[in-house]
């Protein structure tokens, strides 16, 4: 019998040798954006720790490349109009050095911007005195209006719109009050779990997983979002009612679009040192006046709906195009 088709051992372990090393190309050749991994068994899971609380989502624990990369910017700046490619590129310099994240656990994450009636139920049970003046977009301007507040945006709104006519402390002030319910709930036990979401948290949550633009593709598409050239019915008018559009892979609504987000970080001119454990960035002298919003609004530009892209605002100057969601951290 021929011995021809049979193989020694070692051109078994060099055959063996060669598929290892054609796997490791093939799996880390691949975009390295966003992976989700360790997904478990609560990954997507939707609960509201209280009737009045907001919906949130298990986000599962992964890594992903926050900021945008110079073909990136590249890419987004030859796609501008003449007039704004000196304005791209000062904005694009804030989502640089492009750098690795790892989110080593879950986390939640509000299913929605917090709406209307959630902030009412908060502000009802504690008699907390939001902000009272509110910036107004007013066709590209925006005007500072001493009437204007969370309960008179400037436009109608039901109890399912996000909330909006909110300063950074407004927010904050949420937030505390979800976490005494929720200690009062479980005796104190679990601390300060409800947080806003740290830059890396929300962009993470945003990209969800995919390697595009935006999660539904690489162009802004039709009635994908709501801003100035989203193709909705709110463009340029004022924010969607939570839902209105399809979510995330994660299972998040709006999260491009409709409204600004706060953020917990202090504001930062670009990402030399920043955290890549998912940590909020809170240190650096903008900390008290001037904090990260993300997202985009019913009034920006397209090239805005980007997970990568950021802005800053002052801390206690609350507009109508600006709302927020609240991540927590799981026991």
């Amino acid at each position: 019998m021929s011995h021809s088709f049979l193989f020694s051992p070692i051109k078994l372990i060099l055959i063996a040798l060669f598929v290892l090393i054609a796997l490791f190309v093939l799996v880390f050749s691949r975009p390295f954006t966003a992976i989700a991994e360790n997904q478990g068994e609560d990954a997507g899971k939707v609960f509201r720790d209280c009737p009045s609380c907001p919906e949130m989502v298990v986000i599962p624990a992964g890594h992903f490349l926050m900021g945008s990369s110079p073909a990136d910017t590249q890419r987004d700046i030859a796609e501008a109009l003449a007039e704004e490619k000196e304005t791209y590129k000062v904005w694009f310099t804030r989502e640089t050095p492009q750098h690795a994240v790892t989110i080593g656990r879950s986390f939640a994450m509000g299913r929605y911007l917090v709406t209307r009636g959630e902030f009412a139920s908060f502000v009802q049970e504690t008699g907390y005195a939001a902000s009272q003046g509110c910036i107004v977009y007013d066709n590209h301007w925006y005007p500072m209006r001493p009437r204007a507040d969370w309960r008179s945006p400037g436009f109608t709104q039901t109890d399912r719109d996000p909330v909006v006519c909110v300063s950074w402390n407004d927010a904050q002030a949420y937030v505390a009050w979800l976490n005494s319910k929720l200690g009062r709930q479980a005796g104190e036990a679990n601390g300060k779990l409800y947080h806003l979401p740290s830059e890396a948290e929300w962009e993470y949550s945003a990209r969800s997983g995919t390697q595009t633009i935006r999660w539904w593709g690489d162009a802004i598409g039709k009635g994908n979002a709501d801003c100035l050239g989203c193709g909705s019915q709110w463009d340029n008018r004022q924010p969607s009612p939570v839902a209105s559009f399809r979510p995330n892979p994660f299972g998040l609504f709006d999260m491009l679009g409709s409204a600004w987000e706060w953020t917990q970080d202090c504001w930062h001119e670009n990402y030399i040192e920043a955290p890549t454990d998912g940590a909020a960035w809170m240190n650096g002298e903008s900390c008290g006046r001037y904090y990260a919003a993300r997202g985009g609004s019913f009034s920006t530009l397209p090239w805005i709906l980007r997970p990568a892209h950021r802005t800053l605002f002052t801390f206690n100057w609350p507009a109508n195009d600006t709302s927020f969601r609240v991540a927590k951290r799981l026991p």
